[in-house]
């Protein structure tokens, strides 16, 4: 149903006549919008950064989780640390040293790997296809698979539960934008995939409703001789990706939507050149994003509006509070110098709450919720 929202066009007091550019001199920009940032908004100017609490209690802090600390090898991808979810997305992180000794299905919904660290082969019902680090590999529900590492392999596991991964709506920019489909690569029927088929005893294990079956087969069943139609595996690399950039308004997380799926969107932050008009912001605003959770993992490279972060680790800000920049990043994006960013991040907005799955000692950085404390108060309190 489509939505009727209410007319409004309003400014009161001191205002910017644009949003994120040519701010009231001395103030700070906040942004409170619907449906995350697609939908109607207001954009406040503050004396004070809207981040700069002095105490933070209660569930909804923002989390950050070192996920180097938590993954450990397993041979099954059902067995790998679980992150967080909900009922519309499962979130693992998942890590594989040798060639999966069982076929894995997930019968309850799309799966999404994207590879951290490692290289090797993929081997499914479409034929085979070589991943490196960098590489989403997006996989139909009910599609057998297994993968063959090289090296080490580290994924981040993203399961669209009981829907589907699609690609977001391109509008005004048109179908090529961020990327082109043609770089969309497919798993082959080729002479390596042949080479796997065999008479001997496989086991697909199969999850289906959190729950896991297997099946043995007397022969892999990965047996196909050919295959058509408009349903496959895909793999792009982020290095494919060729962002929406603006150099007079800082565009926000939206404009990098990678994927889409019901109750969740998936995008990714890649290097690109910072805004050079000296009136607009060159980072993240000061926003509350109250229709959505964010949840980010960040890859490589230096994360250009956080602090104490890095590669493997993943946040998490909950619906319900202000968030932007860290004061470190704030300062530096402001004062100039960097001319681009160099960091690779996915994010995951969900509409629904997000439950974090229990850690072990050590895995969460208890601080992170204090880093946006003023430097003059961090600096106090130690």
């Amino acid at each position: 149903m489509a939505r009727n929202w209410i007319p409004l066009r309003q400014v009161e007091g001191n205002a910017s006549r644009q949003a994120h550019v040519r701010l009231p001199e001395g103030t700070f920009e906040r942004e409170i919008s619907k449906e995350g940032f697609f939908g109607p908004s207001a954009q406040f100017h503050h004396k004070h950064k809207p981040t700069d609490w002095v105490e933070f209690d209660g569930p909804i802090r923002p989390r950050a989780l070192d996920l180097n600390k938590l993954v450990t090898a397993k041979a099954n991808p059902w067995m790998a640390e679980k992150v967080m979810g909900n009922a519309h997305v499962q979130m693992r992180i998942w890590r594989l040293d040798k060639a999966m000794p069982d076929l894995a299905r997930n019968s309850d919904g799309d799966q999404l790997l994207f590879i951290h660290e490692g290289s090797g082969a993929l081997f499914c019902d479409y034929g085979h296809l070589d991943y490196v680090d960098g590489d989403y590999l997006v996989i139909p529900r009910g599609t057998m698979w297994r993968l063959e590492p090289k090296t080490p392999t580290v994924s981040l596991m993203v399961e669209a539960t009981n829907d589907h991964f699609t690609l977001p709506e391109k509008g005004l920019v048109g179908r090529h934008a961020i990327f082109d489909p043609a770089i969309l690569d497919t798993p082959r029927i080729d002479e390596a995939f042949k080479a796997q088929q065999d008479e001997r005893t496989w086991k697909v294990s199969v999850k289906r409703r959190n729950q896991l079956s297997t099946v043995t087969f007397p022969f892999n069943p990965l047996d196909a001789v050919g295959w058509h139609g408009d349903l496959s595996v895909v793999r792009i690399n982020w290095r494919d990706l060729r962002p929406l950039m603006s150099h007079r308004a800082h565009l926000p997380p939206s404009a990098h939507t990678t994927w889409v799926a019901g109750r969740f969107v998936v995008c990714t932050f890649v290097p690109r050149p910072l805004e050079s008009d000296p009136e607009a912001l060159r980072l993240p605003f000061f926003h509350n994003n109250d229709d959505f959770e964010e949840v980010i993992f960040y890859h490589k490279g230096s994360f250009f509006s956080r602090d104490n972060i890095h590669p493997g680790m993943m946040t998490v800000h909950p619906t319900g509070f202000t968030h932007g920049p860290h004061p470190k990043a704030f300062e530096a994006a402001t004062k100039g110098g960097k001319t681009e960013t160099d960091e690779v991040a996915v994010m995951i907005d969900t509409r629904d709450a997000i439950d974090v799955a229990d850690m072990p000692a050590g895995v969460e950085f208890e601080g992170y919720v204090k880093s946006w404390r003023p430097p003059a108060l961090k600096q106090a309190a130690e």
